[in-house]
């Protein structure tokens, strides 16, 4: 799911305004290559396409505080990720689907926007996360189980009934340039865990930053 459930109120979070402004998904200046592919059975390794990072407790941007990020490219150039446990808000999937100039008449539930991060933020660029049992014209698959789509008829195909099993679409996104990402690991500030499909999609998130933090072996 697309974060869809029962019609509610838009959070009031401040962000109201970038939400409505979203009327496209794009995917500009995201580093790396779509075949960058994570070692097999690595951890805590420099290369971590399709892991988990997981914020340290002494992590010194209040941006990242208790974040974690699913890693969609890691490669010696830079690296870009998707937080996946922070809430914008919430608004109408027909809302949406109408702006899009997608009319599917009376389409019921809402669409839920995740920070995904402060790059091209203030722009409101759209970054859908799914379950790889879906692929279109415009996704970039990142492993196995998991891709991401910048093609606005992914979500034509979820109020349809014939989208990926799971999905979570991200406002920005997170980036690191050359040496950066690898210089933060060492300083402490990010530990990586292994990808979970149900921690990355799954609506608990006071919780996801603890669970990932355990599968990274940090002790709170």
């Amino acid at each position: 799911m697309l974060g869809i459930a029962r019609v509610r109120p838009i959070a009031d979070c401040g962000f109201g305004p970038l939400i409505a402004l979203v009327v496209s998904l794009a995917l500009p200046a995201f580093p790396g290559r779509a075949d960058d592919k994570a070692p097999a059975g690595s951890r805590n390794t420099l290369f971590l396409t399709g892991q988990l990072l997981v914020a340290s407790p002494d992590i010194a941007d209040p941006r990242f505080t208790e974040t974690v990020i699913y890693v969609v490219t890691h490669h010696p150039d830079g690296a870009a990720g998707l937080i996946v446990n922070k809430v914008l808000g919430d608004r109408t999937l027909a809302d949406f689907l109408k702006r899009n100039d997608i009319d599917l008449g009376d389409v019921e539930g809402t669409i839920r926007f995740h920070y995904g991060g402060p790059v091209e933020l203030s722009i409101g660029k759209g970054f859908v996360l799914h379950t790889s049992d879906y692929h279109g014209p415009k996704t970039r698959v990142v492993d196995e189980r998991i891709s991401m789509t910048t093609d606005i008829h992914l979500l034509k195909s979820i109020a349809e009934g014939k989208g990926p099993r799971h999905s979570l679409m991200a406002l920005g996104y997170t980036g690191w340039s050359e040496g950066q990402l690898e210089a933060e690991i060492a300083r402490g500030d990010w530990l990586s865990a292994p990808a979970d499909e149900k921690l990355i999609f799954d609506d608990e998130y006071d919780t996801k930053w603890k669970r990932a933090s355990q599968k990274a072996g940090q002790k709170l």
